[in-house]
């Protein structure tokens, strides 16, 4: 027997498909996610406790939420879910130059949504450091803003990993783990949209 038989013979036999469940990876994803919705978690408790415990909320001088940026910013976010969606279905299909549109489009409308957040901090009257209110407003969306630069930045490294042909019909899984964190990061926006700039007009 040859050298090259009995390698070939040791060697693992190769699934064709390991996703979801069954998959190491999106157990990894789960549980880094569960840890994150721990935090923002806490972060809209201490905002709700402080809100219902407070005579005036937001403080006298600070103005409410704008409602209309904020508003087109939350379809923009949520409707790249939907395109993540399609990129993922796609290359399930061994659809890899819809894959790879998905992902740019993704990344595009991802990389708006930082560019608007952006320019309304640049319109906000108030600072972390002025009270309880600025600082968890800050607090809460920035740390929303940090996890869509590192969805983003997760996105950018599944589009150069399927530029070199990495993802088919019987390999997605790391574009799926990706799919899976961005659906996460779109719906706690929601909750933070809800929390910090709908419920101050109710």
């Amino acid at each position: 027997m040859t050298v090259q038989a009995r390698t070939r013979n040791w060697s693992l036999p190769f699934a064709s498909v390991v996703s979801g469940p069954r998959s190491t990876s999106w157990w990894g994803m789960v549980v880094l996610i569960l840890n994150e919705a721990t935090i923002f978690a806490g972060l809209l408790a201490s905002y709700f406790y402080l809100r219902f415990n407070s005579v005036l909320w937001p403080p006298q001088g600070v103005k409410l939420p704008e409602l209309t940026i904020s508003s087109i910013n939350t379809v923009i976010l949520i409707g790249s879910s939907f395109v993540m969606q399609w990129a993922l279905s796609s290359i399930r299909h061994g659809e890899v130059n819809q894959l790879r549109i998905g992902l740019a489009i993704a990344f595009l409308m991802g990389a708006a949504f930082l560019a608007i957040q952006i320019y309304e901090y640049t319109q906000l009257e108030f600072v972390p450091q002025d009270h309880a209110y600025g600082s968890l407003f800050w607090s809460i969306t920035g740390l929303h803003a940090t996890h869509v630069l590192m969805g983003l930045l997760m996105n950018a490294y599944i589009q150069v990993r399927a530029v070199y042909g990495h993802f088919g019909s019987d390999r997605y899984q790391g574009v799926e783990n990706v799919t899976l964190y961005w659906h996460f990061v779109d719906v706690v926006w929601i909750f933070v949209f809800a929390s910090l700039f709908l419920s101050p007009y109710l």
